[in-house]
């Protein structure tokens, strides 16, 4: 009887080890399943969007606006909103290079799905957009030169029969103080563009050298895919706190250039100084302090002819309505020695230095760095 009793309960044992290992089993193949649903999901997301910016990006290269037309849904205001901004940069995009002499080659943007959410019939996507734009001087269409631009995304996308439209998007454009870009075109303009010739930069100092690695490694959503679109981690961003362009200059010139904090520029605790994080006192202080000279200062047409007189490792101050309102670091010069800039929101990586900031109304300050 005693074996008896022991046999079931050895029965009855093993009976629960074994609906423990089915139940597990199942919760195991459908979180795989859930898993290998959303990453299938996320593929065809993934695709969409990149098709959506490689389209955008060939009305833009082409000044097509039957091609924008039909990536938005203009039935509903913020859908048009999107759309009608995007007309704006591409006309901007189009006086620039008319100013310039210069010609848009390509114009890829490699997409990076943050996050999603299903949204009824569509989806609402955060993405991060790091978009490469080659360009020629048009007296020397043999020569490429390029530069690279980081934006972040949030759309929300409806499916229009076979593919996605955008109902809404926003994005911190660096195009945004250009869209109402003033005839400024003229031939004095052009001939000193075109009369520029690369400069030879290899006797730079090795602080200004450190000072660019710098700038090129942490330039954010702009920076090279080896970098991983990143800002340096051990520091805040204040993006969402007004702005990380000054923030991101004083790490160019502390980090790279061996610049010494100090009590009135620093940064410590998570935290840095008026001078450390905000354009005008960040300006005011490089000047005053001696770190820093204005090489010129004045409208586009005012200084043009002196911004040859840059360096990588220098910087520029944007004034607009009389104060400083964006910084950024001088970090190459194009083959055509015009002067290609590094810098956080939006993120740049080897600019043109007044593009986004062509308005009459902006006044530049070319600053002299002395290491």
């Amino acid at each position: 009887m005693i074996v008896f009793i022991r046999l079931k309960k050895l029965k009855i044992f093993f009976l629960v080890i074994i609906i423990i290992l089915s139940c597990l089993l199942v919760v195991h193949l459908l979180n795989n399943f859930s898993k290998s649903s959303t990453t299938f999901a996320n593929k065809d997301l993934d695709t969409e969007l990149q098709e959506i910016f490689n389209t955008r990006n060939q009305a833009l290269l082409e000044k097509n606006i039957d091609i924008l037309s039909d990536l938005y849904n203009k039935e509903v205001r913020n859908g048009l909103w999107a759309y009608e901004h995007e007309l704006k940069k591409m006309e901007c995009l189009k006086k620039w290079s008319d100013r310039q002499s210069v010609q848009f080659k390509r114009i890829d943007s490699e997409v990076i799905l943050r996050n999603s959410k299903k949204k009824e019939d569509g989806y609402s996507v955060n993405l991060l957009v790091s978009t490469e734009y080659e360009y020629v001087y048009k007296d020397d269409i043999n020569t490429s030169n390029s530069f690279r631009i980081g934006t972040y995304h949030s759309l929300d996308l409806i499916k229009n029969k076979d593919k996605y439209i955008i109902t809404r998007e926003w994005y911190t454009d660096p195009f945004a103080d250009s869209l109402h870009l003033d005839e400024m075109e003229s031939k004095e303009i052009k001939d000193i563009i075109l009369s520029g010739k690369p400069k030879d930069l290899s006797d730079l100092s090795k602080r200004r050298k450190k000072a660019v690695e710098y700038a090129y490694k942490y330039s954010g959503a702009a920076n090279l895919p080896k970098y991983g679109f990143q800002y340096n981690s051990e520091y805040r961003n204040y993006n969402n706190e007004g702005g990380d362009c000054t923030n991101f200059a004083s790490q160019v010139f502390y980090e790279g250039g061996d610049f010494e904090k100090n009590y009135t520029w620093n940064y410590k605790k998570g935290s840095g100084s008026k001078a450390w994080v905000n354009a005008q006192a960040f300006h005011n202080y490089m000047i005053y302090s001696g770190r820093a000279s204005i090489i010129a200062e004045g409208s586009y047409n005012e200084v043009l002819k002196h911004s040859y007189e840059l360096l990588p490792g220098d910087y520029i101050a944007y004034k607009k309505k009389g104060k400083v309102d964006h910084i950024s670091i001088v970090t190459d010069i194009d083959s055509k020695g015009y002067s290609l800039v590094n810098s956080h929101n939006s993120d740049r990586h080897r600019v043109p230095w007044d593009l986004g900031w062509n308005n009459k109304d902006i006044i530049f300050h070319l600053v002299r760095v002395h290491y």
